[in-house]
């Protein structure tokens, strides 16, 4: 094999320098509660499964992500497509309820670590606010 050359090894160098490597994707995983207070009249933990409380969409209700799955009080998707475009994610999922399947489209927005909103495609200005709850 032949040594690489000068020129060669500073231009590897320089575009590690220029290029780093991709920024990692914001982490979606954990239950997201709309209302930060009431994290523990949403969710529940039966066992080691994480759950909704009987009573969860009266305090505003949320979601839990866990992979490629996302849980509602009354749907249950997968994601099968995701696309970070800097704060925003855009996922597209397979929904199931009892009495539909549908693909949905979410846009999420990060407004920090522990804070998402939920953006909804062609209605200007509706958004929901979720923050990431404690582990129950």
């Amino acid at each position: 094999m032949k040594p690489l050359s000068f020129n060669a090894v500073s231009v590897v160098f320089l575009l590690g320098i220029a290029m780093p490597g991709s920024a990692k994707a914001f982490d979606l995983n954990g239950a997201w509660a709309s209302d930060a207070d009431n994290c523990a009249k949403v969710f529940t933990r039966k066992g080691a499964q994480l759950t909704f409380t009987d009573m969860s969409d009266v305090f505003g209700g949320g979601f839990i992500i866990e992979g490629d799955q996302i849980t509602g009080k009354f749907a249950r998707c997968r994601i099968k497509a995701r696309k970070d475009d800097g704060k925003t994610i855009n996922l597209v999922a397979a929904c199931a309820s009892d009495i539909m399947l549908q693909s949905v489209q979410f846009s999420l927005r990060e407004a920090d670590a522990n804070n998402v909103i939920r953006m909804f495609p062609g209605m200007d200005g509706m958004e929901i606010k979720y923050a990431r709850c404690p582990a129950p």
